[in-house]
């Protein structure tokens, strides 16, 4: 009889699986391997551009700030997701996943803007040299304000009641509610990727779309004259445009379909494991961000292997460093003053 009454003062606590124990661990391992690379890499980006004055110019503080939002995405949602992942389920509680979801949206949509501004201010240096939209540290800040606010935007409106947050796919990481079947949320959607996607994804296109066709008729008019072109240049370039939009279409692309998907069928029963493929591969952009618009930029590597190893290894080339030999000591540099450009 008291061995029956204690049994029943035991509460037992049983969390929702909805995907295999392994799985979880899987999945933990994983954003535990993503945070790793994605806060080195970042940190390394601030480190490096605020040590070296010579890489701060007005188009490399977008740069700046992409690196800056994708950290602090990394700080405020993939190491969160570690934990939850290992745990198999998201044991902090609503509020905590609410500002999750929110810091996600929030700081992923400031990444995703600021490369949208970079790509449309490298066309204006590229096809506009002479233009009057000419980029100027005070045209930058004011551009990183309008990000910043217009961005902020679309990450409050969820916490008054236009969509929502809350755990998606195998509930153990929170965002906007786009699994939510509901007018109020459908409204939301469209509105939301309309501007924090589909527009970006125009405005990336026609840049980096003229930014290779101004290289060709470059390249054409110096062959016209009797000069010699740079295919080499022109193929690199070519090649780095795919890659940034490829990259970007990887991450946002798959999130954008799921959602809109919804939208347009919402009788469309969707599996969590299918639902949390596009929300983890949103979570990778913080990694090959850096990659791809700093590390594989010439100027910037060579700080970068000078700020890793303390200045015991530098890539400067020979003739360089016999340039800038006679050179007072107080204005050497190794690392060349140049914007950080994929082209």
């Amino acid at each position: 009889m008291g061995n029956d009454s204690s049994l029943a003062t035991v509460e037992i606590t049983v969390h929702p699986t909805i995907f295999p124990r392994a799985g979880y661990g899987v999945l933990a391992f994983l954003m535990f391997i993503n945070a790793l690379f994605s806060i080195f890499n970042n940190f390394l980006v601030i480190a490096v551009t605020l040590k070296n004055p010579q890489l701060r110019n007005p188009i490399n503080i977008f740069i700046l700030n992409v690196s800056f939002s994708d950290l602090m995405m990394s700080l405020c949602g993939t190491t969160i997701v570690i934990a939850t992942n290992y745990r198999g389920y998201f044991f902090l509680g609503k509020r905590f996943c609410t500002f999750q979801g929110f810091a996600v949206n929030y700081f992923g949509i400031v990444s995703l803007w600021s490369l949208t501004i970079l790509a449309y201010e490298r066309y204006n240096v590229v096809c506009q040299p002479l233009g009057t939209l000419q980029m100027s540290k005070k045209r930058g800040y004011q551009l990183l304000g309008f990000i910043w606010v217009f961005c902020l935007f679309w990450a409050v409106v969820p916490l008054f009641g236009w969509s929502s947050y809350g755990p998606e796919g195998v509930q153990t990481s929170c965002s906007i509610g786009w699994e939510d079947r509901s007018w109020n949320n459908y409204s939301f959607l469209i509105v939301y990727f309309l501007s924090c996607f589909f527009i970006p994804v125009l405005i990336i296109g026609f840049s980096y779309g003229n930014v290779i066709r101004s290289l060709r008729g470059l390249n054409k008019k110096v062959e016209e004259m009797g000069g010699k072109g740079n295919p080499e240049e022109e193929f690199r370039a070519v090649i780095m445009v795919l890659v940034m939009v490829v990259a970007f279409l990887i991450c946002w692309l798959p999130y954008t379909v799921f959602a809109l998907t919804v939208v347009i069928d919402p009788a469309l029963n969707i599996s969590p494991l299918a639902a949390t493929i596009p929300t983890y591969l949103s979570k990778t952009s913080p990694v090959y961000n850096p990659i791809i618009y700093i590390f594989l930029n010439k100027q910037f590597r060579e700080c970068a292997v000078e700020f890793i190893t303390c200045g015991q290894v530098l890539l400067a080339k020979p003739d360089e460093e016999i340039s800038t030999s006679a050179a007072p000591a107080e204005s050497k540099t190794p690392c060349k003053i140049n914007q950080v450009t994929p082209v």
